[in-house]
């Protein structure tokens, strides 16, 4: 209870915001939570709160808060540069973020998985993989359960398995994984990073604090500095790696581990998700026998290339969560059918031109949705692009492109909040769409 007695502020009113002061108020501090914003279902919210013993400000009472404190916690979700944040910068409050926060109050070693694509899978993917191995685990983080509200059951695990995004580790300073995985990087985010070295820096700091007594697991391929721990490589292109992937089969060090086409996580962006989540096993010295037989019944995660129907001979498949372009087309890459690509979302300060030849190459026709449409169809000039208004709109364009034998992807390459609050609501509007959809055969393949 190291916060105990201590005058705390959270900065932020979301789930992650919600789960530090409650950590916080549970280790004996004083709490207050500062917010922007002063919705309807906020004050609700701020209410139940208050008679829970926390203070809570909104709105402009938030962000003029004239008090000091010994400690601020920042949800990951809000930038520093805006006026909550920078009025407790300006009193020179020590600022962590909940990562850290949570850190700080965990008793077992932890695993955190950071990358622009596969963490949500890579860590569900560990978590079972893990828990097969007799280790008592769950994960949290970035995947949905703050690692502020998990730690608290800290006690009765062996560890921890966090998913971390970059806002994450911007506001770390002790937070040292046991082992540490790099899964991929890509452009992202470029709306809150200047450039995309920033955002690479951000993510590095995964490694910081790490000694020769800890683990990396990392894509034999990526482009990362000196690092303290002992290097566990994964690839699906070279040979020159601990895991490998030769065709659909799996190998650690020359010896065949499993057949990936056997499993439910198809494509090569899998293999890589299982490769790391099996070296992350192998740092902790498990058995890498049982660790491939959990694999064969795991399924990925809603809203990650997630098949939702076929309907008069056409695939339907939801794939929501790729909110960059790497994820998109890693997605366009796993179809094997003529593909119909529903696309577009929030302007996040990337071009779509990178990917306009892959484009052409696999995609009969795009319909395109959301900020970016305009400039998404200016970059696939050479392909064929219907812009919409919605995604109920983009669902009927797609049906009436379709072919018999054609896939629709829903693959957006960006986020979502230019029209909806997330991707899974994104997602899960986008199934509800396709169940409506009327199939006019007789038998569904």
């Amino acid at each position: 209870m190291i916060h105990s007695g201590k005058k705390t502020v959270v900065l932020g009113l979301g789930q992650s915001g919600e789960a530090a002061a409650a950590l916080l108020l549970e280790n004996g501090a004083e709490v207050t939570i500062c917010e922007s914003s002063q919705s309807p279902s906020l004050q609700d919210k701020a209410n139940a709160l208050r008679a829970q013993g926390i203070r809570v400000l909104l709105g402009a009472a938030a962000e003029e808060d004239l008090s000091t404190y010994d400690l601020a916690v920042l949800s990951p979700g809000i930038d520093p540069i805006v006026p909550l944040v920078q009025n407790v910068l300006r009193k020179n409050i020590p600022l962590i973020g909940e990562l850290e926060l949570a850190f700080q109050e965990c008793t077992c070693p932890v695993v955190a998985i950071t990358g622009t694509n596969g963490k949500t899978t890579t860590t569900e993917l560990t978590e079972k993989i893990i828990s097969a191995c007799n280790v008592r685990t769950i994960s949290c983080g970035n995947i949905g359960l703050p690692f502020a509200k998990a730690v608290q059951r800290s006690l009765d695990l062996d560890l921890m398995i966090v998913e971390v995004s970059s806002f994450q580790l911007e506001t770390i300073g002790s937070f040292r994984p046991k082992v540490a995985a790099w899964l991929n990087l890509s452009p992202n985010h470029l709306d809150r990073y200047p450039s995309v070295k920033e955002y690479r820096a951000a993510k590095l700091r995964i490694f910081e604090n790490q000694t020769a007594e800890d683990f990396t697991v990392v894509n034999a391929l990526a482009d990362l500095p000196a690092l303290a721990a002992t290097k566990i490589t994964f690839s699906s292109t070279t040979s020159e790696a601990d895991f490998t992937l030769r065709g659909q089969e799996i190998f650690f060090r020359g010896t065949r581990l499993l057949d990936q086409s056997q499993t439910r996580l198809l494509g090569v962006h899998n293999a890589e998700n299982i490769m790391a989540a099996m070296g992350i096993g192998f740092a902790l010295s498990l058995d890498l026998e049982a660790m491939a037989q959990a694999i064969f019944d795991h399924s990925a995660p809603a809203h990650r290339c997630e098949f939702v129907r076929e309907c008069n001979g056409v695939r339907w498949i939801n794939d929501s969560k790729a909110t960059n372009l790497d994820a998109m087309e890693k997605a366009i890459l796993s179809q094997d059918r003529p593909v119909i690509l529903i696309a577009g979302g929030k302007d996040k300060g990337f071009d779509f031109d990178d990917n306009a030849d892959l484009v052409k190459k696999k995609v009969r026709a795009a319909v395109l949705l959301g900020e970016m449409k305009d400039r998404i169809a200016s970059s696939w000039h050479a392909t064929e692009c219907h812009r919409v208004c919605s995604l109920e709109e983009a669902v009927s364009k797609a049906e009436s492109l379709s072919r018999t034998g054609d896939a629709v992807l829903f693959s957006p390459g960006t986020s979502s909040y230019d029209m909806f609050r997330n991707y899974e609501e994104r997602g899960n509007i986008f199934k509800i769409l396709i169940q409506k959809l009327k199939n006019n055969q007789s038998t569904t393949p």
